[in-house]
């Protein structure tokens, strides 16, 4: 499971909503139970509440999603459904978000 996948969100109670998950953890830490995941929405439902930096935009399946960085979760990495996706070239922006949320800077 590589770092920056993205994934289908099998969570049939939150699927609506965030119909993607962005797999962020560490490819060190693989052999875990779990895995670090930030949800992913359509970016046109957060119209007027995204940050830059904090949530950022990008394309997926020719589609725009938004990264909610505060929504950071651990999930067991069994409920992760199908990958759809790999952004690992926006990991420069992907950190950059986690950084914001963590350090603020």
């Amino acid at each position: 499971m590589p770092q920056f996948s993205v994934f289908r969100n099998d969570n049939r109670d939150t699927v609506a909503d965030y119909p993607l998950l962005l797999d962020v953890q560490s490819d060190l830490l693989a052999d875990l139970a779990t895995r670090v995941v930030i949800p992913l929405c359509l970016a046109d439902t957060m119209q007027g509440k995204l940050l830059k930096t904090l949530t950022p935009t990008f394309q997926v399946e020719s589609k725009e999603y938004a990264m909610l960085t505060p929504q950071l979760a651990g999930i067991a990495r069994q409920h992760l459904g199908t990958q759809v996706g790999d952004l690992t070239p926006h990991r420069d922006e992907i950190i950059a978000a986690l950084d914001f949320l963590i350090t603020g800077i």
